[in-house]
């Protein structure tokens, strides 16, 4: 039944994003209003998300081979161009941006100018690294100490940049970052904080913040999907074990937070109403839990691989939309716990994850990280 999904699942992916990226050729997607994609490279070209759209395409053109989704990834990736240009509003993110897009290039066709984008965005990611704090600046502004678990799913960028260049300041930097992240961001339970803001001088932690979550002390659920997958990759980049057992013990906080009904609340430690979903969350978490599956023993896998899957089937009959004629796949994507905006809407990287999820549950071999 399960293998019955999956190909029945992957046959509307396609169907649905064959139509999708023909109607958004030189675009940077961000959400989708009445079934319209909007455009940020009209408002915004430095975006955080802006590399999930060509990602995706990206995605689509290694499994499928059609040329509607590498013309698209490639003239997004092109638009991304402009973003190079605003230094001042480049953060953290710049492997959101540029790994999944520029970096998916390279790695599927050769294009050198894909391996110079990312590249760039490699020093650009190692210049915000903090020698005495051992960490990775997130934001800037007077934000100087402070480090979010987003950065975990931007390390995979520098674990590539060694190993293109042979420079391994890359790959220390990524080591030292996840090591820090893994002592004073991950709970003794497997919960995750969002932000910590460090001693920029010591490295000494100053205060712990809710971010994106309820409060300082809750458990915003992407943090723990970017800390679930990030781990998980990290343990793939450098064969270290630490990372691995670190990603399954957030997996299980994952998994017992939300085997109830398998749909993602927005923070799994917030108040119980109002009821705020957050399917952005579940599509990361099932990737990485994919993850985690694919480097353990046979007798563990199961516990991973069946979490994801019922992770995703219930997002398939609760939160999916598979009108061709509609932008978007994945709806009830949330930005932030807090104000009434950004909630329950489609948001592109859930549809990147979700369709990662199913890309690999297909049995195609993932390249994206």
């Amino acid at each position: 039944m399960t293998d019955n999904w999956i190909n029945e699942t992957w046959d509307k992916i396609k169907l649905k994003m064959r139509k999708t990226a023909e109607r958004n050729q030189n675009t940077l997607p961000y959400t989708a209003v009445n079934g319209h994609y909007d455009n940020r490279y009209e408002t915004d070209v430095s975006w955080w998300t802006n590399g999930f759209w060509p990602g995706l395409m990206w995605l689509m053109y290694s499994a499928e081979a059609g040329e509607v989704y590498k013309t698209a990834a490639e003239s997004s990736e092109k638009l991304l161009d402009k973003a190079m240009e605003n230094f001042n509003d480049l953060m953290h993110d710049v492997g959101f941006m540029w790994h999944i897009s520029a970096g998916a290039d390279y790695r599927l066709t050769g294009n050198k100018d894909s391996l110079r984008r990312v590249m760039h965005a490699a020093n650009l990611l190692a210049g915000r690294y903090n020698i005495n704090g051992r960490f990775i600046r997130a934001w800037n502004g007077d934000m100087y100490g402070w480090a979010i678990i987003d950065c975990m799913m931007n390390l995979p960028l520098l674990y590539f940049a060694s190993r293109e260049t042979g420079d391994n300041r890359f790959y220390d930097i990524a080591v030292s970052h996840a090591d820090t992240t893994m002592k004073n961001h991950i709970r003794p339970d497997g919960s995750a904080r969002h932000i910590i803001n460090y001693d920029t001088h010591t490295g000494e932690v100053l205060e712990v913040m809710g971010g994106q979550g309820y409060d300082e002390h809750s458990s915003w659920s992407r943090g723990q999907a970017w800390a679930l997958y990030g781990f998980a990759l990290s343990y793939k980049h450098t064969g270290d074990k630490k990372y691995l057992d670190t990603a399954k013990r957030v997996a299980h906080y994952f998994i017992s937070c939300i085997c109830g009904d398998w749909l993602p609340r927005c923070d799994f430690r917030a108040p119980e109403e109002p009821v705020i979903y957050d399917s952005t969350a579940g599509a990361c978490a099932a990737c990485g839990l994919l993850e985690i599956a694919d480097n353990v023993l046979e007798n563990e896998k199961r516990v991973y691989y069946s979490a994801a899957v019922n992770i995703l089937k219930s997002m398939d009959a609760k939160f999916c939309d598979w009108d061709p004629e509609r932008d978007s796949i994945l709806q009830y994507g949330t930005e932030r716990y807090h104000g009434e905006s950004g909630r329950h809407i489609p948001i592109i990287y859930g549809d990147y994850f979700f369709v990662e999820a199913i890309y690999r549950l297909k049995g195609f071999k993932p390249i994206f990280w």
